[in-house]
C-alpha cells in the first residue's frame, strides 16, 4: 500500500530550523530581526546571521517564502505545522513500528496525563474514523 506522505519530498527540519518555523507559525510573517528578537532576546550580530542562515536553509527546502517589504524581507511559512507533525509521526512509525501507528499512538497517550479536552478530542477522532470506515 502506497503511503500518501511518501510521495512528497521529505522536509527534514532540524530543531534550530524548527524554532524559526514556530515563530513564523505564531506570527504569520516576520523579518529576520523580528525572529532574532524572539529567539535571542539579547541577541548579537552573530545571532542575526544565524537566523539568516536558518531561513536560507528553510527556503532551499521550500519551507518558507520570502518577499520584499520596503527595505526588508518578510518570511512566511509554506509548510503547515500539522503537515510537519504528520510527516514526522509517520516517519517515526515507519522507522520504529514497521509503519503501524498503533504502537506509536499508544505510547504517546499512555506516557502522559491527558486533559479532559484532549480525551474528548481523541474520542471525536475515533468517532470520525468509525464513521469513515462504516458503509
Amino acid at each position: 500500500m502506497e503511503k500518501p506522505w511518501a510521495k512528497q519530498p521529505r522536509r527534514e527540519v532540524p530543531d534550530a530550523e524548527l524554532a524559526v518555523l514556530k515563530v513564523l507559525w505564531d506570527r504569520g510573517t516576520a523579518t529576520i530581526r523580528e525572529i532574532t528578537d524572539v529567539l535571542y532576546p539579547r541577541g548579537e550580530t552573530a545571532h542575526y546571521a544565524t537566523v539568516q542562515k536558518l531561513l536560507e536553509r528553510l527556503a532551499a527546502r521550500r519551507c518558507v517564502d520570502r518577499r520584499r517589504d520596503g527595505r526588508v524581507h518578510r518570511y512566511s511559512p509554506t509548510v503547515e505545522r500539522d503537515d510537519l507533525i504528520r510527516d514526522r509521526l509517520h516517519e517515526a512509525a515507519d522507522k520504529l513500528c514497521e509503519g503501524s501507528l498503533t504502537p506509536l499512538l499508544t505510547q504517546l497517550v499512555d506516557g502522559r496525563r491527558l486533559a479532559p479536552e484532549e480525551i474528548e478530542a481523541l474520542r471525536d477522532l475515533v468517532r470520525r474514523l468509525d464513521e469513515r470506515e462504516s458503509p
